[in-house]
């Protein structure tokens, strides 16, 4: 096991290699036995805000989502599908589907999902710097439109402006830390209207240059305060203390979460002023 060393990065295990494959198959496998978990706990948070969403913009359907650092539309999948991260590890780890080459993959797939579609699906286009991943989860119909660029380095392509008009919900679960407010600012320059912003940030970065940001485009960001939500085991031993190490700079304790052995993320929930006094977070998550 690699661990990074630059930047945001602060020492994490190194999983580039599984990040941009021709299938999940890698990405399921590697990150099962870290009981990676993030996306379950985004999935209920995400369907809320959504449904919320979807009934004060009726006039608009269906929802339009961007989903950052999309990666196989596993976010997608939760959003719109009747499946949860389970039976996602469940179908990529199945010994019959080892045998089977990508595009057969890509195939079943297409059927697997499509008989569990939910009715009141949302639009998502998925923003991720891996081609090939991006690439999959479009094949098989999980998000509508997929990009593979890197927000951090170039500018959005002129398609991506066109397909970032009138969206309603930017959501991510793992990538801010290796996105910036770079990323943010580059896709807050393509809408006429901001729209709600749904974060999980792991406690080793700092959310605030992206919150600062996204105030100035004129949201109000709110954090979650009951509870923070695991990411994944550490890797080893030399993770879980750059982590500490990290933390510690931060100013925060490790006791009673990532003391568990575990990576934690808070949530931050960003919307216009008028929306968070018209609906309380609290009323907006309850079940959080």
């Amino acid at each position: 096991m690699t661990h990074t060393t630059a930047g945001t990065d602060w020492g994490k295990a190194d999983f580039e290699a599984i990040y941009n494959c021709p299938d999940p198959r890698r990405y399921f496998s590697t990150l099962q036995p870290l009981e990676y978990q993030i996306p379950h706990h985004g999935q209920a948070v995400f369907r809320a805000v959504a449904e919320t969403l979807q009934r004060r913009r009726s006039d608009r359907p269906p929802l339009r989502v961007v989903d950052l650092c999309c990666s196989y539309g596993v976010n997608a999948a939760l959003l719109n599908y009747e499946i949860v991260l389970d039976d996602l590890y469940q179908h990529y780890t199945a010994p019959a589907q080892q045998a089977l080459t990508s595009s057969q993959l890509a195939r079943d797939d297409r059927r697997f999902f499509a008989t569990r579609r939910r009715p009141d699906a949302a639009r998502v286009i998925g923003i991720d710097a891996a081609d090939r991943a991006v690439d999959y989860a479009r094949s098989v119909g999980l998000i509508d439109h997929g990009f593979p660029e890197n927000l951090e380095r170039d500018a959005p392509s002129p398609a991506l402006r066109r397909a970032l008009d009138g969206i309603d919900l930017i959501t991510v679960t793992g990538g801010v830390g290796y996105i910036t407010a770079r990323t943010f600012a580059q896709l807050f320059d393509c809408v006429t209207a901001p729209p709600w912003v749904v974060a999980f940030v792991l406690r080793t970065v700092s959310y605030r240059p992206i919150s600062t940001l996204l105030s100035r485009a004129g949201l109000v960001t709110e954090k979650v305060t009951t509870r923070t939500f695991r990411q994944r085991r550490f890797a080893d031993g030399d993770e879980r203390r750059a982590a500490f190490d990290a933390l510690a700079a931060r100013g925060l304790s490790v006791t009673g979460k990532e003391s568990d052995g575990f990576y934690h993320a808070d949530l931050y929930v960003s919307r216009p002023a008028g929306d968070v006094a018209d609906l309380p977070l609290v009323d907006l998550l309850p079940s959080v």
